[in-house]
């Protein structure tokens, strides 16, 4: 099923993207108040990471508007979950994250035809 106003739908999930990349983003950074009580503690190197990811999760929302956007967001996918070596619940709240961004993908391929890039052009009607 695809929806008949491609464009309009890849906007709507571009702005859902976004979304899940600025909670993405407010989520790593409740990530060092968790980690300064275990084991090694909050290290300058962890911090440092954490808030660079944060930052990047924060920046890649404001460019899903453009077409490699979601490229971006899917790239930041990984280090998100990776933030699981630093706080094991970390790999719980990241894997949601992950999951819900594949749903958004998925969902973006149903309607629009494609989960990258601008949505296809129509194929002119025969008739």
């Amino acid at each position: 099923m695809t929806s008949p106003d491609k464009p309009r739908a890849a906007r709507a999930l571009g702005g859902g993207a976004a979304a899940v990349l600025l909670l993405e983003g407010i989520a790593v950074l409740f990530v060092p108040r968790g980690i300064a009580q275990t084991g090694e503690g909050l290290t300058t190197t962890r911090l440092v990471l954490l808030i660079t990811l944060a930052a990047l999760l924060v920046l890649a929302s404001g460019v899903q508007r453009r077409p490699e956007g979601l490229v971006v967001g899917t790239a930041l996918q990984v280090p998100l979950l990776l933030t699981g070596l630093l706080g094991p619940v970390m790999w719980l709240v990241g894997g949601v994250f992950v999951l819900i961004w594949l749903y958004l993908l998925q969902i973006r391929k149903e309607l629009v035809g494609s989960p990258f890039g601008p949505p296809p052009a129509d194929p002119p009607a025969a008739g």
